[in-house]
């Protein structure tokens, strides 16, 4: 009996072989993602960065007239490392903005992450994927272990203490901006405040290849309809591929699959425009167009036309992070980062920098998130720069006895 079982289940294992390989043979991808196990803690931790991502996200759409892209997860992460070293309402204030429920622990909120990153990166081995924190502090500047360790420990951060008077220290940061983007994002700082003590990074990378490439014969120059503008001729990709439609009362939507379909684009269209239906675009509306493309089973072969693109964005984040309810954390009086530092150090900014590539052959995308911290104690360094014409005069000062006076409207020496 044993060995009638042994043998059916061979028989079987040969057919699923067989079957496979017969989907390749004919040209057909694989498209059964890997699992990815989640605790409970790990699935709200998503919902709550991409409720965060959207809502950013709109924020920044509302007064953002051209192309834009933003990484929710490259965000969430960089601010999480920071609510690791905030307390008091600081903390509470920063836990509110990325939408994690009030009971669930900072040490809850790493361990999710921790798991989640682990099995992303090893999700598909067709797709790169790539993560990377990092923390630069100024030599001198005193860290608590406590905090350091954790960024180590459940971050995987690099952890370096440089000299930020020195070149050099520019160099590194936007060296390693560079190298963990694939030289898509090679500069995030232009210079180093004189009162900056810290930098909280993270670098996320992505390329993938489509499931259904594009045939780069059927690219040609299509009419385009932009909000607000006439139309335009674009490059245009044209393709008979894998793909699923859903549509709602005001948007068509398509989720197309790279490699083994773990990752995906989404491509929303509204029947309006953008900025009206950005202004009704919710989490929830996420939710229902993802969960309406997770109803239906197979990737279907339709004509897809798209656009070619290619962009890079840079934005900082400070004002729309405060309307979303991270506040005191931006003022030198309220902060409190003391789970960093005992010393009076504020959030100064929060960046993001990002690339996206969109052809024939797939996607490449790449993010860094910066959040540059100061120390509130030392003033603003002033500075008057004399860059135009000008007048000058000498005078006795007690008397307010005037000797000279001039312009310069050309400098010679």
């Amino acid at each position: 009996m044993k060995r009638n079982i042994k043998l059916f289940l061979a028989a079987m294992a040969v057919v699923i072989l067989l079957v496979t390989c017969s989907k390749v043979d004919n040209g057909e991808p694989d498209l059964t993602p890997k699992s990815i196990s989640l605790t409970a803690v790990a699935s709200q931790a998503i919902q709550s960065s991409n409720e965060f991502g959207i809502g950013l996200f709109t924020k920044v759409a509302e007064t953002e007239r051209d192309n834009l892209m933003l990484s929710p997860l490259s965000a969430s992460t960089a601010l999480t490392m920071l609510l690791n070293g905030c307390g008091g309402d600081t903390y509470s204030q920063l836990q509110e903005t990325l939408r994690y429920p009030s009971g669930m622990t900072t040490a809850e909120i790493n361990e999710a992450y921790k798991s989640l990153v682990d099995q992303l990166l090893k999700a598909d081995p067709k797709v790169k994927l790539a993560l990377a924190n990092a923390i630069f502090y100024r030599s001198g500047f005193i860290v608590k272990q406590p905090f350091l360790a954790t960024m180590s420990k459940d971050y995987k951060a690099t952890v370096e203490a440089l000299n930020f008077a020195s070149p050099a220290a520019l160099n590194t940061i936007n060296k390693w901006a560079g190298d963990n983007t694939n030289g898509k994002i090679p500069k995030v700082l232009d210079e180093i405040d004189a009162n900056a003590v810290m930098f909280i990074m993270n670098a996320l990378y992505f390329k993938g290849s489509w499931s259904y490439r594009f045939d780069k014969t059927g690219t040609m120059d299509r009419l385009f309809y932009p909000d607000g503008g006439s139309a335009v001729y674009v490059s245009t990709m044209k393709g008979e591929v894998g793909a699923k439609v859903v549509s709602g009362n005001d948007y068509r939507a398509v989720e197309m699959p790279y490699g083994r379909s773990n990752f995906t684009m989404v491509v929303i269209v509204p029947t309006a425009t953008l900025a009206e239906f950005n202004s009704t675009f919710t989490n929830l509306v996420w939710n229902s167009i993802t969960g309406a493309f997770d109803n239906t089973d197979e990737f279907e072969k339709l004509f897809v036309y798209m656009p070619k693109f290619k962009f890079s964005y840079e934005k900082y984040l400070n004002d729309q992070l405060k309307s979303m309810g991270m506040v005191d954390a931006f003022l030198a009086e309220k902060a409190d980062l003391s789970g960093i530092s005992d010393q009076g150090i504020f959030v100064d900014f929060v960046k993001q920098n990002t690339f996206v590539e969109v052809d024939e052959e797939g996607t490449e995308a790449a993010a860094v998130t910066t959040i540059g911290i100061r120390d509130s104690f030392n003033p603003e360094p002033r500075e008057f720069i004399v860059d135009k014409s000008f007048i000058f005069a000498i005078r006795e000062r007690t008397t307010n006895t005037l000797l000279f006076i001039g312009q310069v409207v050309k400098p010679e020496v």
